[in-house]
């Protein structure tokens, strides 16, 4: 794969989704800006984690008082809960991801790197920054009122999951699933 740059400065949409039943579902980051598409592939933890991160980063910043303009607090619920946008056409699979507050712009600022870089920056030490700048990237800028909306869509997709265990924390299939907490007993669902 080719190394590209997707930016999208002021997205008309940013949102997590997923496709397919619990326990089987892809998720993907998507974002729309000016007629231009793209859809990344991650993981349900990346989600979690980048969605726990972006929440994390703009309490920060309001509690630091590091920006001009007040932070919204968090979202009761997602305004967005449309489908994500057809065609769902994956530009890559995303593996490395950074997020930081832009002072200048007041906004949080998210790369997103393809996991083709992660490979090759894997055994290093530290990151080297211009190493994975060569790879293909998608940054995206939010506004903090942006992102609060992405973090309670995020936390949404995740929840409609499979229900976890109350005992082991790992997801339950309808059949049930064996708890290695309960020693192996499979426990079906309600």
């Amino acid at each position: 794969m080719s190394a590209f740059t997707l930016r999208y400065d002021n997205p008309d949409r940013f949102v997590a989704g997923a496709v397919g039943e619990p326990g089987d579902r892809t998720f993907f980051l998507q974002v729309r800006e000016a007629g231009q598409l793209s859809s990344l592939v991650c993981e349900k933890q990346q989600v979690e984690v980048l969605a726990s991160q972006i929440a994390h980063l703009l309490d920060e910043v309001s509690a630091r008082s590091l920006s001009g303009i007040a932070i919204p607090p968090p979202a009761a619920g997602a305004l967005d809960t449309r489908p994500l946008d057809a065609p769902i056409t994956e530009d890559f699979r995303i593996g490395p991801m950074s997020l930081a507050w832009d002072s200048r712009h007041d906004k949080v600022v998210l790369e997103l790197f393809s996991d083709d870089v992660e490979d090759s920056v894997t055994g290093l030490s530290e990151i080297d920054s211009a190493e994975l700048e060569q790879g293909t990237v998608c940054i995206v800028g939010l506004t903090p009122a942006y992102a609060r909306q992405f973090v309670a869509r995020a936390r949404a997709v995740i929840a409609a999951g499979r229900p976890v265990c109350p005992f082991c924390r790992q997801p339950m299939d309808p059949e049930g699933h064996v708890c290695p907490r309960a020693n192996g007993y499979v426990n079906p669902l309600a």
